[in-house]
């Protein structure tokens, strides 16, 4: 319940258990930040969790994907695997409104970017509140940048308001304020890497992609590899099975990439996955092998109290809510350490989240 360029970063906070399309971390997916745009008025977007699905792809995709570390045997025939999973998401699926079959591109993008890190419970009031006040993306861009940053309230991780800003601003310059559906026109917008693209055009368009977040990557690793959790960052041996594993028809495929992903947030969690409740628990190899404990570097979750991302937060919460420009007192008084406040402020302004001003007053920024 999700969206970033790419290089990989420390490992995210396991906030993605609970992600409505996917993350896009470069630390969950192996890229790094994306950000993107759409249109309310796009295509048809992916068929809703109730609606018939595709047929399953031609008998000639029954051979098993080589490099597997599980037996062959233990793995149901290709086509198999996807019906299981597919025909569970059409049961069990969310029902969110960037999957309803008249969101439109525009809402699969916005929803790719909070989900980032975010969960679906926190992103739900904040998306429906942006495409309520920017149901495209040149509404978007003809607003401050700063504006952006002051919608996007507390989901954290507020560059991503940037991003997606310039995103907007470049869909309606280049693609006449329409959300491309091609990959490559998708990755050529400011701030969008590979798990982005890929995800908007499967969702939005029912394009063929493997689509690889945190969720995907962990269901992967556990049904298929036999491991507790995938490696940090996404490898070129997760890229080249996940391909192997595509469905050829576009639509099963697409389909395939949300319902992966679904199982994924909703049984195959990072902590506490419910095999009782996992349409393909028989098959699978990390069950099988009798759920062996992860056996890489520790997996800790990320601090908030007392870090700069917490007086970052206090600082900008006195900056969105303002009207005018900030003085430095009134932000000296959110935060007791000088120095820390000091760094913290540095760093909104140099990642342009903040914008200085003479006399000493700051404000969120017009450009």
């Amino acid at each position: 319940m999700s969206a970033t360029a790419h290089t990989p970063g420390p490992p995210a906070p396991d906030t993605g258990d609970d992600t409505g399309f996917g993350t896009d971390t470069g630390t969950a997916s192996g890229t790094a930040a994306d950000a993107a745009a759409g249109t309310a008025a796009g295509p048809a977007d992916l068929p809703s969790p109730r609606a018939p699905r595709p047929a399953p792809p031609a008998p000639a995709d029954l051979a098993h994907p080589a490099g597997l570390a599980p037996p062959a045997a233990a793995l149901p025939p290709i086509p198999a695997l996807h019906s299981s999973v597919i025909d569970w998401f059409d049961e069990h699926a969310r029902e969110l409104p960037w999957r309803r079959p008249d969101a439109g591109a525009w809402s699969v993008m916005v929803s790719e970017f909070m989900l980032q890190q975010t969960p679906v419970s926190r992103v739900l009031p904040v998306h429906e509140q942006w495409l309520a006040r920017w149901p495209r993306p040149a509404a978007l861009a003809a607003e401050p940048p700063g504006e952006a940053v002051r919608a996007w309230g507390r989901l954290g991780y507020p560059r991503r308001a940037l991003r997606l800003h310039a995103a907007a601003g470049a869909i309606a310059e280049r693609h006449g304020g329409q959300v491309p559906d091609d990959h490559a026109a998708l990755l050529a917008l400011p701030g969008v890497g590979e798990y982005t693209a890929a995800a908007v055009a499967s969702f939005a368009y029912g394009r063929r992609h493997a689509v690889l977040d945190t969720n995907v990557r962990r269901v992967f690793a556990r049904a298929l590899t036999g491991v507790r959790y995938p490696p940090t960052a996404t490898t070129a041996a997760e890229r080249k099975l996940a391909h192997a594993l595509l469905p050829e028809d576009e639509a099963t495929a697409a389909r395939w990439a949300a319902s992966t992903m679904e199982l994924g947030a909703l049984v195959c969690t990072a902590r506490a996955p419910a095999c009782v409740r996992c349409p393909i628990a028989a098959h699978c190899a990390w069950r099988l092998a009798g759920s062996p404990a992860h056996d890489g570097p520790p997996r800790r979750g990320q601090t908030y109290a007392g870090t700069d991302r917490q007086v970052r937060g206090k600082l900008l919460a006195v900056l969105r809510e303002a009207t005018g420009p900030v003085a430095q007192e009134e932000l000296d008084a959110v935060w007791h350490e000088p120095v820390q406040r000091a760094r913290a402020l540095d760093g909104l302004v140099a990642d342009g989240l903040v914008e200085p001003l003479p006399g000493g007053t700051y404000r969120l920024p017009l450009t």
